[in-house]
């Protein structure tokens, strides 16, 4: 059952220097009773983990996945995930704040938010073996002078690696068509604002366009106008919330820009297709599969 908590729990990595960034390689074996483990969390920083053996059953914002190694998982700060299995387990973890980021390397991170968890081939996950197991050298000699500069730069290549595998599965940049480039620049601004903005007009004013035009743009490219992803954005994070803290619906419709609290149950029950207590109550039991799609503007 959901554990009573007043908001969702932020997991803060170790951080013995507070350096910014972390990195290890752990064994699992099977756990029966996963304890904390088992609870809804969100992490302080950009997270990735290398599964290089055995399997890992776990649900990323109401997303059950099944990943099997070798594989490769981003996870953005923003995301509430839970681990629900796992057996005969080698993971390597690390994780690294926006300052420590490349500029261009968390840019990239926000326009493939939410990121689903990539297969490897063999080469490519020898690749990373290797890349890991050489930061984690670096990590280990924390007496040499370039200490910190060393490991940033070894984290930063680890993420560029990552980032590159989820590129692989999408156009390229410069393949964009003008309609494409458009709708990019809207999830841009949309994942940074969509608590202050939710005007269609809003986003067509931030990017110097015509309403009109945006929406074409972007209901060419995803099949869906912007109101629609602006809608799917907000309810997304109010499910986080009614799901894994115990605000009342008052306080999380304040949190997410709406005063009127009664617009935003009714905003809610349109778009998620029952009310919002409705949701907190059929959603109680963690051990229940569920089928609701992750928000994927």
């Amino acid at each position: 059952m959901r554990k009573n908590i007043g908001s969702i729990p932020v997991n803060k990595f170790g951080d013995e220097f507070n350096s910014g960034f972390t990195i290890e390689r752990i064994d699992f074996e099977y756990l029966p009773y996963l304890g904390d483990w088992e609870q809804p969390e969100r992490h302080d920083r950009h997270s990735f983990f290398l599964l290089e053996k055995g399997a890992v059953n776990m649900e990323i914002d109401f997303h059950r996945y099944e990943i099997h190694s070798p594989a490769v998982i981003y996870m953005h700060p923003d995301q509430v995930h839970r681990i629900i299995s796992f057996e005969k387990v080698t993971v390597s973890a690390w994780a690294i704040n926006d300052e420590n980021l490349k500029p261009e390397y968390l840019k990239l991170l926000e326009n493939i938010t939410p990121a689903s968890p990539i297969s490897l081939n063999i080469e490519t996950s020898a690749l990373f073996s290797e890349a890991v197991s050489l930061c984690i050298k670096f990590a280990e000699r924390k007496m040499d002078r370039l200490h910190h500069s060393l490991l940033k730069d070894h984290c930063n290549a680890l993420v560029g690696l990552v980032i590159s595998s989820h590129l692989d599965q999408s156009s390229s940049a410069d393949k964009l068509s003008r309609l494409e480039l458009v709708t990019k620049a809207f999830r841009e601004i949309l994942a940074l604002h969509f608590i202050q903005l939710k005007r269609p007009t809003d986003y067509a004013k931030r990017l110097h366009l015509s309403t009109p035009y945006l929406n074409e743009c972007v209901k060419n490219t995803t099949g869906h106008s912007v109101s629609y992803h602006i809608q799917q954005r907000v309810i997304l994070e109010a499910k986080r919330l009614l799901y894994h803290s115990d605000h009342s619906l008052k306080e999380i419709a304040a949190a997410l820009g709406y005063d009127d609290y009664p617009y935003f149950s009714r905003l809610f029950t349109k778009v998620a297709g029952m009310t919002p207590l409705a949701f907190r109550a059929k959603n109680l039991d963690q051990s229940k599969v569920y089928t609701v799609s992750p928000y994927t503007a």
